[in-house]
């Protein structure tokens, strides 16, 4: 069998497994949902022998850095992920929920309900918890998934992905609903997104690579690329809190989206705040890049070039520059950042409410770490993604943001003049 027959079929299963999925109880999927979450911890230690095996091909192949951190599984994310899953459990079901109502002049009786988008095909790289984090969400939510994860995790999304299949069948839920594509040849992206008879929608996680893969896509998209996320220290910011808010952002995860790549400084307090956060980003083993004026004050600092304020790290390397005000700081997050998450220092509220208001991005926060935009954090349990688009859903992607609505309406014989 070819590959895109090979394909083609297993869409056609989760396509079916789709129709049954749309109206299976919360009961029944809660059931699936638990009896994973249990799994998990059972055979946490066979899951960490898959990881191992896989960090071991990365490590050969020449992989350091954010890319193994990424591709890392331990006791304590095994942990993280169980409880994901039983929070999502826990969880309203979104499907049947009825987002408005109301009653035209004419007596029709119209609704607004939530209902599942149908089948959804997940492509990401490195993150085996990815595998467990859609793949629940994407069954509460009622939808088929098809999940796609990069070879480098391939044992790893192999193994776990047949504990969740364990999973559904323990709660009479056909298997298809959580389908893993095990082969990884890249073609697969190729067939997913010339078939919209077969996929509704595509949430693609990852770099420039896939960007370029899925160019030209027939099947919608729902994107999650470049997380270059800016802080912005204000003159009238608490620099202590400032302070163990950037540490935080850059240094607390710093191979994920929302962690903190640039760092903008207002010139009144760049030379009291610089060095002390300088002297902790150093004990971080953090590289600073810095314009001009940053390297006056840090020496240390490498010289930033124009491409770093248009870099993603996902490592422990920070851009900063020195403003001169809360408008330079907003236009070079417009014309630099990515859209995903920004943050501003201050105890101003007139500057704080302008941040919010001006900045363009999916999360905009006021004194606190950009690293919160996660699912996780926002009480999604979970989440398939971090969308950067403007269309449907926006920001950490939930139960709800994978759904769509439809109409019902309710008359007694009225026809239309």
């Amino acid at each position: 069998m070819s590959l895109e027959a090979e394909t083609l079929d297993g869409l056609k299963r989760a396509r079916a497994a789709a129709r049954t999925l749309a109206l299976c109880t919360s009961t029944r999927k809660n059931q699936a949902l638990n009896a994973l979450a249990a799994i998990l911890r059972e055979e946490s230690g066979a899951i960490l022998a898959a990881n191992a095996a896989d960090l071991e091909r990365a490590r050969a192949s020449g992989m350091a850095g954010a890319f193994v951190e990424r591709l890392t599984l331990n006791d304590a994310r095994i942990e993280a992920m169980a409880r994901g899953v039983e929070e999502v459990a826990a969880l309203p079901d979104p499907v049947g929920e009825v987002i408005a109502r109301w009653r035209r002049p004419n007596g029709l009786e119209i609704s607004q309900v939530r209902v599942p988008i149908g089948v959804i095909a997940i492509i990401y790289e490195s993150r085996p918890n990815v595998t467990v984090d859609a793949g629940v969400l994407a069954l509460k939510a009622g939808n088929a998934v098809v999940l796609r994860g990069g070879k480098e995790a391939l044992g790893s999304n192999t193994f776990v992905a047949g504990l969740i299949v364990r999973a559904l069948e323990g709660a009479g839920i056909a298997r298809a609903a959580v389908t893993f594509v095990g082969n990884p040849d890249r073609e697969v992206i190729q067939i997913l997104k010339r078939h919209p008879e077969a996929v509704d929608l595509i949430v693609p996680r990852g770099g420039k690579a896939l960007k370029d893969a899925l160019a030209g896509s027939s099947v919608p998209l729902l994107p999650h690329f470049d997380g270059i996320c800016h802080t912005y220290v204000d003159s009238a910011a608490d620099l202590k809190m400032a302070e163990d808010i950037c540490v935080n952002a850059k240094c607390s995860r710093p191979s994920v989206c929302n962690a903190m790549e640039t760092l903008l400084v207002h010139r009144e307090v760049a030379p009291r705040f610089l060095p002390p956060l300088a002297a902790r980003m150093e004990r971080a083993s953090v590289e600073l890049r810095g314009c001009e004026r940053t390297r006056r004050i840090v020496p240390g600092a490498r010289p930033a070039t124009e491409a770093d304020w248009d870099t993603e790290f996902l490592d422990l390397i920070l851009a900063v520059k020195v403003v001169d005000s809360i408008d330079e700081a907003l236009e070079h997050i417009a014309h630099h950042g990515s859209g995903l998450a920004d943050a501003i220092v201050t105890s101003d509220s007139v500057a704080a409410a302008r941040f919010q208001h001006e900045v363009d991005s999916a999360t905009v926060y006021v004194n606190a770490s950009t690293r919160f935009t996660d699912g996780f954090e926002f009480g999604f349990g979970a989440e398939t993604g971090i969308s950067t688009n403007r269309l449907h859903a926006r920001g950490p992607m939930g139960l709800r943001e994978l759904t769509i609505y439809k109409y019902l309406i309710a008359g007694n014989g009225q026809v239309r003049n």
